[in-house]
């Protein structure tokens, strides 16, 4: 198993990122239309086969499942709590300049949708590790797929 799907899902949007587990990497973090999601799949998917997808339990879960069988083996996970941990994880990742550095942890809010963060917070708390994400912060604006 190397290429892996986690996905945050919604009603309206999705966040949604592909690790490779073998580098412990995140390759690529979005977060989109929900009607967009199994787009994006395919394209990870014409690259390499996807080992497998994780899907939160929560909102939006069962009407993305039954599509999402024809990429991958589908696994739901539970999504309890990955919100407000997305928090934490994002300024983890990209630790905060300026004036918010100044502020409390707790009041500090990510200027960005936190979807794909939880998605990773989820896929992280499941395989037990930490991934890496490497690069510049990625735009987690929602979008359709293709991105612009």
């Amino acid at each position: 198993m190397s290429r892996l799907v986690a996905i945050d899902p919604g009603r309206s949007k999705c966040g949604l990122i592909l690790a490779d587990l073998r580098q412990d990497v995140v390759l690529s973090g979005l977060v989109l239309e929900a009607d967009a999601v199994l787009d994006a799949l395919h394209d990870w998917a014409e690259d390499q086969p996807l080992a497998q997808i994780l899907i939160g339990d929560g909102t939006g879960c069962s009407s993305h499942q039954a599509s999402l069988r024809q990429l991958a083996t589908v696994r739901v996970i539970p999504e309890r709590g990955t919100t407000l941990r997305a928090r934490q994880r994002y300024w983890d990742l990209w630790p905060p300049h300026g004036w918010r550095k100044l502020l409390p942890d707790g009041l500090r809010l990510p200027p960005d949708q936190l979807d794909a963060v939880a998605a990773l917070v989820m896929l992280e708390d499941t395989m037990e590790r930490r991934l890496h994400w490497p690069g510049p912060k990625p735009n987690f604006d929602v979008r359709t797929w293709p991105a612009p």
